[in-house]
């Protein structure tokens, strides 16, 4: 899938026109210069993978890790973000760019709540951050940069493993939507200040709203199932040395 830049139409991988309004697409957008945009970023790591890759072979944790990379590209796309990269085993995604909706921020957050669920299915343990606020986009690239991405990004190293963490900002936008617990303000690395920061606790439900989750494609493979089991022991071992809740 490709996204006009223009006017945020999907097209097909192989269009090189907008099907909506026939703009290019492999061309910047219009005015060519770098614009400020208001966006929410997530960012998405694990904990322990480092174990992990000392208790499963190579092939195991291939299939885990590019299991666990399509299911959150998969979350954030079906909430509207797009991600923008891919570092060590964290993801980086942002909700604004290069379509804005006007609830970006709780579509962040109903993603970071869905991969936090996704995560043990795949017998991995992760944490999240998530911070709102104004980036500066390139025209070539989508790649944002600001103090909302660092944000989120300190945000998610300081939250527990299964947890995550809300921004200030961003807790403000969606408080009418979600449950969530204040935490100590953060010392973040680089900030003069302590950094307000939220546990989510859930995203309230909508009355009538069918939840994404019911739409997850099942494990498809025998290869892919015995990897991922052989993770889920090998995260229960750890849970179980550090005295942490067990695996359903």
């Amino acid at each position: 899938m490709t996204v006009c830049p223009r006017c945020g139409h999907e097209n097909p991988a192989e269009a090189r026109f907008c099907n909506a309004c026939a703009a290019a697409l492999d061309a910047p957008p219009s005015g060519g210069r770098e614009q400020r945009k208001t966006v929410t970023v997530l960012f998405c790591d694990l904990t322990g993978s480092t174990a992990l890759g000392e208790e499963l072979d190579a092939e195991a944790l291939r299939i885990v890790l590019a299991r666990y990379f399509e299911r959150m590209k998969t979350i954030v796309e079906r909430h509207g973000g797009s991600v923008e990269k891919f570092i060590g085993d964290a993801v980086m995604a942002v909700f604004g760019v290069p379509v804005a909706h006007e609830d970006d921020a709780l579509r962040a957050v109903r993603s970071a709540a869905e991969m936090r669920e996704a995560l043990p299915e795949l017998g991995l343990l992760g944490r999240i951050g998530v911070m709102t606020g104004e980036v500066v986009t390139g025209t070539t690239e989508r790649l944002a940069t600001g103090d909302a991405v660092n944000v989120a990004s300190r945000l998610e190293s300081a939250a527990p493993p299964g947890e995550v963490l809300l921004g200030e900002a961003t807790h403000e936008l969606v408080r009418a939507s979600v449950d969530v617990e204040p935490v100590e303000p953060l010392e973040l690395k680089g900030k003069a200040k302590p950094v307000p920061a939220y546990r989510l606790v859930r995203v309230r439900p909508v009355p009538g709203r069918r939840s994404a989750i019911t739409n997850l494609r099942p494990l498809c493979d025998a290869s892919s199932a015995s990897a991922i089991v052989r993770s889920r022991a090998a995260l229960q071992r750890r849970i179980d040395r550090t005295g942490a809740c067990a695996l359903s």
